[in-house]
């Protein structure tokens, strides 16, 4: 058995709280949600840094950790008050407009997807965390999250596609800004 390690998981907090915010934010959309989330990660995370074991994970895997149930638990509050997905207002000129249609057409594929696929995504893409650090999240193998997260993507393709096909569109590109994996 290894000694416990006394390393603070919060001595950098700076790239902590970014990487953080974009996985709420890819889970929950930007704005005060996300901040709320973000925020109430790292009051839980002060309030329990003693029980941290840099044994098990990366500080960023531990705290993603608690973003995953925070993230959670804001989503069935969101949905327990019924409220409505935020939309757009009026329509941008130009390729502003393109854009925004593409993230509106992405979330709504996002939002068919899965709680697992979309949890996956989020943390791939929202949090950008590697495939061994999403192993960490999620308590598997890496291989096994490499496999998992290629799956999610390949079912988030396939309604983009489908998409498009049933609205004439030509294709685009499937999921913005995503890498290879």
């Amino acid at each position: 058995m290894r000694p416990r390690a006394t390393r603070d998981p919060l001595a950098n907090p700076e790239p902590l709280i970014q990487r953080v915010y974009s996985y709420a934010a890819y889970r929950l959309g930007a704005g005060p949600d996300a901040e709320d989330v973000t925020s109430e990660v790292f009051e839980r995370a002060l309030r329990y840094r003693g029980s941290y074991d840099p044994t098990r994970a990366e500080p960023i895997a531990w705290l993603l950790g608690i973003a995953q149930r925070c993230a959670n638990a804001a989503l069935t509050a969101r949905a327990a008050a019924a409220q409505l997905p935020e939309h757009v207002d009026a329509v941008a000129p130009g390729n502003v407009a393109e854009e925004a249609l593409r993230r509106i057409e992405l979330g709504d594929a996002l939002g068919r997807l899965s709680e697992r696929d979309q949890e996956l995504i989020a943390l791939r893409f929202g949090a950008d965390l590697t495939a061994k650090q999403i192993a960490a999240v999620l308590e598997l193998r890496t291989n096994a999250a490499e496999v998992a997260l290629h799956r999610a993507l390949d079912r988030l393709r396939s309604i983009l596609t489908e998409d498009e096909q049933v609205a004439g569109d030509t294709p685009r590109t499937a999921v913005p800004g995503a890498r290879a994996v």
